[in-house]
């Protein structure tokens, strides 16, 4: 296809025609390509993210934009999309999440210091839908967090990735606090790849294989059909040591015990699916209708806590003895009590070799423990099946009055389906399975937007650039139960035996139900150049939600070119982040670590419960954010590329689940009297609640630079980012460790440093990459583990290509197998963890990785 798209479309295409000549204007670790005429030598990158007038190249932005070329993706070694943005963003951070509850099928990420869903994600302009996964155990600054799943969008679909890193809720709504995230979709008409890539840990697993094409075809003469797909396994890893009770029991003679008993590594992807279509239509010289839109499926299943077989709470445990010792829980199968079970074994070393066990229990039909069932004890797998759609639809163009505009519907929706499995309903008794179902969350959103653009001509240089636009979006949160077994109350609950699947207990029929709500919006934004080197911008945008009210935020930005090498921005604006109907409605029990260091179940309720509020929960409000940024762009002759940004984020009123609250007798029988009738299994209680406020201050600095050298070319990059986070005040519901958590979880500096040097056919990648260091509460349960790290790593890679169409690489990432230090605290003593989970650098050590990439 060779006519446009539209009016528009060709401006654009002129616009990055005319700057062909111009020299590098790129960001993080974003190098500009070589024109296949060699007419150019770099390409000045143009953005459409944080402005509704003509798009700009980011060195001419008023606010800090990054842009990630697609070969920036494919050009290192992590194939999904979270591990993949830390790589070429700065300020982007995430870490495993070996066992952290839903967390280990969405892992959170942090953009600028802030939670995962202050980040607003965007597709080809349009809002991005939230996961239905609520990360209960969110590693602290995610707890409780409800943003959306980017995994799901595969590399192969993307032309460009525009980081906005401002605030940016008076132009684009709630969430966009830290900033904006707008994934642009390929939109070729012809051509495409196809890349084959495997890979695996240096200790040998972690196998991963991954498959994935991009085809662009035409639309009829003036349209065109963009299709791409992906589909990925990989096999968990193990960084773990054997836990010290675990250890104990096998050498009392409890062969029955796995070693090492809990794993600590990256779960199992079974099949990981994901296919993004992106259609256009001219429709006339000034319109053009367009679609896109995706599905994904993942199953992924992880480890989870070991359960030991002399004292698991609600499984084998009886209670002590007068002097203190452990005795087993025993149930008595008659129906009349007529068993006569004991209840006053002790476990000793190991009680399959009491006698009293053997006798009167394990040879006894009528009486059971589930010693019998799991004599060494067991490690549930916990996981699921997540499952992504989108379609987004609508038409744009210009009328004839110059007027600009955009209408679409947008529909979304994601879906969790728990799956936990090598557990027990220990209240069913030698009767449970040992697979359950445990219940499924789905996230729905439908968006209808009408955004309207207009030059005006006010007598100077450049038009005034007015923007305005109406949202209305409807969202809802829809809990569905589990399987029957998963949260039944069987025949041993009376006897002390816990309900429901042990580690996840199942959502019952009187848990599940739908909530949902609406939302207006109403912007305006304004850009204009007051002479041809000073340019001032502002947005206002009101928005009305219909279970908490309504709120108007405003942004004001300013752009100043001192010299033809130096520019001054800044902005300053006020944001807020909506509370989301997950946040408010959800109920969910999960086993966590509480502070005596043993295993407890933990019941997260809606703030307005109940016991919540016996507790100090209250309904949500919206979180409040005043933003400022100021930085300088440079552009030197000799073709080095620098920008270094300065912001300051105050966030009031944050969301957040409470630390764990214990549960007295009196709690607990008001959630009996409420009809929790699992209540009786509860240790601790948790709930959302508007419970402190923090500052965030911090540098951003990327440089590019570009020569000749060694008959080749050679591209450099440097990515910097300083941040620093206080917490102001937190109320009592928050614990010291988890304000550490906050504030030091994250590594206060980070950098990358890249030189991509190519000649003729080869081409030679190195990064270096550093994290400083973090503070972890370990199994989040008042363990502290001070100054983790500061870490560096190597990633290199090596691409040769063998004809015009096939290139081949082989490359390594953290090259030099660097692992955080290890956890010698902690370690052994509880969990088994060999290293701290939440480092930065990550748990497995290095991977290698072959690749092989065909273009047509």
């Amino acid at each position: 296809m060779k006519t446009s798209m539209s009016k528009l479309t060709k401006n654009v295409r002129t616009a990055l025609a005319a700057s062909a000549a111009v020299s590098m204007l790129a960001s993080v670790n974003a190098y500009a390509q070589e024109s296949e005429e060699a007419a150019a030598k770099d390409v000045e990158k143009i953005a459409v993210v944080g402005t509704r007038a003509a798009p700009r190249s980011v060195g001419d932005s008023p606010v800090p934009v990054d842009i990630i070329s697609s070969d920036e993706f494919q050009n290192q070694g992590a194939t999904d999309m979270v591990s993949m943005m830390q790589t070429v963003v700065p300020s982007f951070n995430v870490n495993d999440q070996p066992i952290n509850d839903a967390s280990t099928l969405v892992r959170p990420a942090n953009l600028r210091g802030m939670a995962s869903d202050h980040t607003l994600v965007l597709v080809n302009g349009k809002r991005r839908h939230r996961s239905a996964v609520i990360t209960f155990l969110g590693g602290g600054l995610s707890d409780g967090a409800q943003g959306p799943d980017i995994s799901v969008i595969p590399s192969s679909a993307l032309k460009q990735v525009e980081v906005l890193r401002d605030g940016a809720a008076a132009q684009y709504g709630s969430d966009a606090i830290a900033g904006v995230v707008n994934f642009v979709l390929k939109d070729a008409d012809e051509g495409g790849m196809f890349e084959a890539r495997y890979g695996s840990y240096y200790e040998g697993d972690g196998d991963m294989m991954q498959v994935s094409g991009n085809i662009g075809l035409p639309l009829s003469e003036n349209g065109f059909i963009n299709l791409s797909a992906e589909y990925r396994t990989s096999d968990p890893t193990s960084r773990s040591v054997q836990r010290d009770d675990a250890a104990a029991l096998i050498a009392a003679g409890n062969t029955f015990v796995e070693d090492p008993a809990q794993v600590w590594g990256s779960p199992e992807i079974k099949d990981d699916i994901k296919v993004f279509a992106n259609l256009g239509l001219e429709l006339s010289d000034n319109a053009e209708a367009y679609m896109f839109g995706n599905y994904a499926e993942r199953e992924v299943e992880g480890g989870f806590y070991y359960r030991n077989p002399h004292n698991r709470s609600g499984v084998n445990d009886g209670g002590t003895d007068a002097d203190g010792n452990q005795l087993l829980l025993v149930g008595d199968l008659t129906g009349d009590m007529s068993g006569n079970c004991p209840t006053d074994i002790l476990v000793g070393d190991n009680v399959l070799q009491n006698p009293r066990y053997i006798e009167e229990v394990a040879n006894n039909p009528d009486c059971f423990a589930f010693n019998e069932m799991f004599p060494g004890g067991f490690t549930p797998r916990f996981g699921g099946t997540v499952q992504d759609m989108s379609l987004v639809f609508g038409t744009r163009g210009e009328l004839a009055n110059e007027i600009g505009y955009d209408v679409s519907l947008n529909l979304g929706q994601n879906e969790i389906d728990f799956a936990i499995s090598n557990t027990i309903n220990p209240s069913m008794g030698p009767e449970t399975p040992t697979s359950f179902k445990p219940g499924t969350y789905v996230q729905s959103e439908q968006t209808l937007d009408i955004d309207l653009t207009k030059p005006i001509e006010v007598g100077l240089n450049e038009p005034l650039y007015l923007a305005g636009g109406f949202q209305y979006r409807h969202e809802s949160y829809e809990a569905k139960a589990g399987d029957i077994a998963s949260y039944t109350i069987g025949p041993l609950a009376s006897q002390g035996f816990g309900i429901g699947s042990n580690g996840f207990p199942g959502l019952s029929n009187k848990s599940q139900g739908e909530a949902s709500r609406h939302n207006i919006a109403f912007y305006l934004d304004a850009e204009l150049y007051l002479t041809d080197d000073f340019l001032v911008a502002a947005a206002v945008r009101y928005e009305d939600f219909s279970d908490f009210g309504n709120t108007t935020k405003g942004k004001l930005s300013a752009r100043y070119q001192l010299t033809d090498s130096i520019a001054f921005r800044g902005a300053y604006s006020t944001g807020f982040k909506a509370p989301t109907i997950g946040q408010s409605t959800v109920r969910n029990v999960t086993t966590a670590f509480g502070s005596s260091g043993q295993l407890e179940d933990q019941a997260t309720l809606p703030p307005t419960d109940p016991i919540s509020v016996q507790k100090g929960g209250t309904p949500l409000t919206p979180e409040e954010s005043v933003s400022m940024s100021f930085g300088v762009v440079a552009e030197f002759d000799n073709g080095l590329f620098l920008t270094a940004d300065y912001y300051n984020i105050e966030v009031t009123d944050r969301i957040s689940t409470t630390s764990a609250i214990a549960l007295t007798e009196e709690d607990i029988a008001a959630l009996l009297a409420q009809g929790v009738s699992d209540a009786s299994s509860f240790s601790a209680v948790k709930f959302f609640t508007n419970d402190f406020d923090t500052t965030t201050e911090g540098l951003d600095v990327v440089a590019n630079y570009s020569q000749d050298m060694f008959g080749g070319e050679t591209k450099y990059s440097l990515a910097y980012n300083w941040t620093s986070t206080t917490v102001d005040q937190a109320s009592e519901n928050i614990t010291p460790e988890r304000v550490r958590m906050l504030e030091d979880n994250l590594p206060a500096t980070r950098w990358s440093f890249t030189a991509n040097h190519t000649n003729g056919d080869w081409r030679v990648l190195g990064r270096v990459n550093y994290y400083g260091s973090i503070f972890e509460d370990h199994l989040d349960s008042g363990l502290p583990i001070d100054n983790i790290g500061s870490e560096l790593s190597l990633d290199v890679e090596v691409g040769y290509s063998v004809s015009e169409n096939l290139q081949l690489v082989v490359g390594a990432k953290n090259a030099l197998d660097e692992y955080p230090d290890r956890n010698t605290q902690y370690d052994n003593e509880i969990a088994g963890a060999a290293y701290p989970v939440t480092s930065p650098l990550g748990i497995n050590g290095g991977f290698y990785y072959v690749r092989g990439i065909y273009t047509f």
